[in-house]
């Protein structure tokens, strides 16, 4: 039977063209306005919805799942889910899905615009040149530093740090990465496996991308900054969590590190206000994703997702798979 989409966002055209247009849909609305849905916006829709197709912004917890038990599923426009309470929706029996794969090389290429930008500084130059400041080429007129032939430093060798690894081959950089464990594709990018201090003490580049959980909320803190050389630079497209915020700026304050380039923040939309303040950090609103092509691809990623569950199918990216065990399986395993 066809069902109900709630669209707390507008998604880019091509995308809710093929919402409005697929048979699987009797209905459809969504929010028009260009900011967050409103709580009780994000509440009259989940109540209303067979399907909730939610932003990273929305929180989606247990008051939503209680007010709706005919919820079929939550397709989160994002690859990261943490602002979905998963446990609950499993226990609910409502999965919960994601659009991995399409932003890894969108984001892989924002991470080292971020490395070029806060080496050669780039947004201190373009202030420079547009405040008219500049008068004369000088021999020591906003130094910074060679990205070629240093030593890059990956903190999680998934999809996105593959991809970033893989593009420090062109600069002639020796690559060193940490996770959980030894990546078995790791010589295919030339990357070294070491731990975290060995990293964090040799790297001219620290570029993070570990999962976000208990286990790396604040993986970047006081002691990891002073690991670190005072000539490195610190980059954050992952998560904002990843990193303390009020550690960082005090280390770009002191010289602990010499730059950081980010896109995400530990209270999104808010930052760390000393960061506004710094030269030496280049913060940018979260568009890792931002183009026309990726932002399209996660959209049509949402749409599968959605039109499966409502023929009666999983949803190809389902984060939460053990919504479809049945209670007899799990008994007769």
């Amino acid at each position: 039977m066809p069902g109900k989409v709630y669209v707390s966002r507008l998604l880019p055209p091509v995308v809710m063209e093929a919402l409005r247009s697929a048979r699987e849909i009797s209905d459809l609305k969504f929010n028009d306005q260009d900011r967050p849905a409103a709580r009780r916006e994000l509440m009259e829709g989940a109540r209303w919805c067979d399907v909730l197709v939610s932003q990273l912004v929305d929180r989606i917890d247990a008051e939503v799942f209680d007010s709706n038990p005919r919820l079929k599923l939550v397709a989160n426009y994002a690859v990261g889910y943490d602002n979905i309470d998963v446990r609950e929706a499993t226990k609910k029996k409502v999965p919960v899905s994601n659009t991995p794969g399409v932003l890894t090389e969108t984001t892989a290429d924002l991470a080292w615009t971020l490395i070029m930008a806060v080496a050669r500084r780039l947004v201190e130059a373009d202030h420079f040149m547009r405040t008219g400041k500049y008068t004369s080429w000088a021999p020591m007129l906003l130094l910074g530093q060679d990205v070629n032939g240093k030593v890059l430093g990956v903190v999680g060798l998934g999809r996105i740090g593959y991809a970033v690894a893989r593009r420090a081959m062109g600069f002639n950089m020796r690559v060193l990465y940490t996770d959980v464990e030894r990546k078995p594709y790791d010589s295919e990018v030339g990357a070294n496996y070491v731990d975290m201090e060995t990293l964090l003490r040799e790297a001219d580049f620290v570029t993070l991308h570990p999962f976000l959980d208990k286990g790396s909320r604040h993986l970047i803190d006081d002691r990891e900054l002073k690991m670190m050389k005072r000539t490195a630079y610190l980059i954050n497209t992952s998560r904002g969590p990843v990193v303390n915020e009020k550690a960082l700026a005090k280390a770009l304050k002191e010289g602990t590190i010499a730059g950081a380039g980010l896109d995400v923040y530990e209270r999104e939309p808010e930052m760390e206000p000393e960061l506004g303040r710094l030269a030496n950090v280049v913060v940018l609103p979260h568009i890792a994703s931002a183009t026309i092509e990726t932002r399209t691809a996660m959209g049509m990623i949402v749409v599968r997702n959605t039109l499966a569950v409502l023929r009666g199918e999983k949803p190809p990216t389902c984060v939460n798979p053990a919504v479809f065990v049945s209670d007899e399986s799990k008994a007769v395993d």
